[in-house]
Parts: C-alpha cells; structure tokens; sequence
C-alpha cells in the first residue's frame, strides 16, 4: 500500500470524452495532464473512448482510448460498451487508485478490478445528474410522468450499489448532496472545479468575432451558449426563449457546440440571426468567443458544476439561467439572472431587464468571482492532498478488515483480535 508521498499512479475512467475538447470531463482531463506534470511526481494513465484501442506513453502520462461505437445523434461521443480491453489495460498498469467520471458500466468495470487487487482505492465523482438529466427526463418523453418517477427511483437504486462499493465520492456542488443522500451515500467530499483567468478574460474581446459569425448586420446584445446542444442541456428552450425578444432589441444569439438537436435548431432558426459554429477545440479561441459576446445564457436544469458558466464569468459575462442544479451557487443577483426551470418567457424577459443598463457591471461582479473562488491549481490540491488520502486509507482499512469485512480468523486463536 503506497503512502500518501509515494509516486501514486492514478487512473481516470470515463465515458464522457470528446476529442474535440467538448464537455466539462474532456477539460478536467486535459487539465489534471497539466497539473501532474507541473506540480507532482505522480503518474496518471486516462482511459476514454476512442475509433480504436491505442496506448501511448509519454513520460509519466499515459494515455489510453478503447475502441467503441458512436453515440447516436452525438457524433462527438463515443461508448465503451465491451470492457474487456479496459480490464487488459487496468491488470497491465494496476493503478494505485482509479477515479470513475461517470455512472455506466466503466464503475463496475472499476469495481471488479478491486476485488481482484484490494489495495486498489476508489473514487467516484458525481459529475451527472443521472437520475435526473439521463433517466427521469428521457422517461417522460416515453413513458410519461408516472412511470417516469419509477425509473427516476431505479436509477437511484443502481446508484446506490455502485457508490457504496467506491472508497470515496465527491460532488461539484451542494445541490447534488439530496439526490446521493437518497442513494445512502453519505460522508461525501466537495470538488470545486477552476478556470484559467488569465485565458479567460475580458481582455480577449475582438470587434471582429460578430462578423466572423455572419452577425455584423446586428447592433444589439450578441448571447452566447457553449454546450452540447441536445434536450438535456435545454438548447431548443434556447431557441424558443430567442424569439421572445422584440426585433428592435436586435439580438444575436451564438450556440457553440454540438448534439441531436443541432440540425433541427438550425432549421428551426432559419432567417433569424443564430449562429452554429459547431465545437470550438481550443481555450484561446473560446475565450475569444465570449470575450467578444454580451451575455451568457442556459436553460440545463441539472448541472452539476457548469464549466462553461465560470469560463464566461471570467470574460466578464453576466449569465441569464435557471434557478436549479448548481447555478445558484455562483450566479446571483449582482452577476446574473435566474428564472424558473422551463419558462422561456421569463429567460427573454430577463435578457431585456439587464441590457444594457445591467449588464457591463453584472460582468464585473462576475469576473470578481472566479477571481476569488475558481482556479485549477486548487481544484488539483484539494483532490490531491485530501480526497485521494482519504480513499487511500479507506482502501487500506479494508485490506486489513480482510474480504467480507471479517478479521483474519488466526487472530481470534493467537489472541490478537
């Protein structure tokens, strides 16, 4: 059992990969290679979807993908749904502790890794609203709202089982304590994730970007959205709540990203001054992006965290949103505006109310705020100088506790127990 000082090699496990760079897990990966590198003597091994089973090493990273197929309507994603190769790849590195970003099949795949090598520590993030965003929602498109709360109530059950069998689990924010509270997940640990405020700046503004997005014609608050563009980040509630603002404000409206929805909002926003530039890959150039916009919008009822929410609080962007999931613990009356979840009526109304008299100081207030509270560096020394020796010692615990959680039997006879 490695000590808390020792080189550890870490595993992160996750469905939730981009290799364009899209989503809050892809930045959190390319973040920690940083962080690794830069400031400890650790190894790290990431294992994500990919075309193909590839390994490259590089030092102390190593870097993994696992052939799997592609997610219907999100051409960006891919699911590992055959674990074998994962299994390969974890007996061959045997990691020291294995991080799981996200809820199917790779935690069990992680789980039954352990039982095979004890020692092994566990963490789970809770990054996903799952029962909410992927189940409850799906559901009642399909089934409707009553057989919806019963698979709403199954999820909660399978995540019961599976963050019991983790060493430790951590969440992003506070709203996501009640939904694991009613998994029986207790003890848990809180992850603020970060921002590179130097790249997200205000300062990063060009008077160019509008008319690269085909919206130089348009002289009023340019509204940005960065995001896979799908119902459950709410991006057709986007649309609607566009429509709702009078002509003479003459808007423009950016959605950055991609998903199922993507092509149907593209037709659905035909003639209007919308733009779908699709993922943006880099952080210089998405920094630029809502550097050089005016107000940040979402309608996701259920995120966890919201990377994309901080990146634009740091380009100094007031945010219109929903009054659900983690937005209220970092947009308030000084930086933004929240809405009840789904009133597309009451988001358009909120644009009118801050622009322009609201907005540029509301940006201020919101670029303050990540300034004290967000950073990398703290997000990484947290996890690394307090979760991880939690769950390094819960692992040896058990170890000694023995399997089953039963004392090794000699002790009884030798008097020791």
């Amino acid at each position: 059992m490695p000590s808390n000082t020792d080189q550890l090699l870490v595993c992160d496990l996750t469905q939730s990969y981009s290799p364009r760079g899209g989503g809050g897990i892809s930045t959190y990966l390319k973040e920690k290679r940083r962080y690794i590198e830069a400031n400890t003597n650790h190894r790290l091994l990431q294992i994500v979807p990919g075309p193909e089973t590839k390994v490259v090493e590089d030092g102390r990273l190593i870097w993994c993908e696992i052939a799997a197929g592609g997610v219907e309507n999100s051409p960006n994603y891919r699911f590992i749904t055959k674990t074998g190769p994962v299994r390969e790849v974890l007996e061959r590195y045997r990691p020291d502790i294995i991080e799981s970003l996200c809820p199917w099949v790779l935690p069990w795949t992680a789980i039954n890794h352990r039982r095979h090598h004890p020692q092994t520590a566990l963490v789970a993030g809770y990054r996903t609203d799952f029962p909410e965003a992927q189940v409850h929602r799906v559901a009642v498109k399909i089934f409707g709202k009553h057989l919806a709360r019963f698979w709403r109530w199954q999820a909660c059950c399978y995540g019961e089982i599976t963050y019991r069998e983790f060493d430790r689990v951590y969440v992003l924010g506070e709203d996501s304590i009640p939904t694991l509270t009613r998994m029986k997940v207790h003890d848990v640990d809180r992850l603020k994730l970060g921002v590179h405020s130097d790249i997200f700046h205000p300062g990063k503004a060009d008077p160019a970007f509008r008319e690269e997005m085909g919206l130089a014609h348009t002289k009023g608050p340019l509204l940005i959205y960065a995001g896979r563009i799908d119902y459950e980040k709410g991006a057709d509630q986007l649309i609607e709540m566009f429509r709702k603002l009078p002509k003479e404000l003459d808007a423009a409206l950016v959605m950055f990203g991609d998903g199922r929805l993507t092509e149907e909002l593209k037709a659905q926003s035909e003639g209007l001054p919308i733009a779908f530039p699709g993922f943006q890959q880099g952080r210089e150039e998405m920094a630029r992006a809502l550097a050089s916009s005016d107000v940040y919008v979402s309608a996701m009822p259920s995120e966890t965290f919201g990377i994309s929410i901080i990146e634009a609080q740091a380009c100094g962007l007031p945010v219109i949103g929903v009054n659900s999931g983690a937005m209220p613990s970092r947009v308030s009356p000084e930086n933004g505006v929240l809405v009840p979840v789904g009133d597309v009526d009451a988001m358009a109304q909120a644009v009118l109310d801050i622009w322009p008299d609201r907005a540029t100081a509301m940006g201020r207030e919101a670029r303050a705020l990540v300034e004290r509270e967000y950073s990398w560096d703290a997000t990484f020394n947290h996890l690394f100088d307090t979760i991880y020796p939690k769950a390094l010692d819960a692992a040896a615990a058990r170890v000694r506790r023995g399997p089953l959680g039963f004392r090794p039997i000699y002790k009884f006879f030798n008097g020791t127990a």
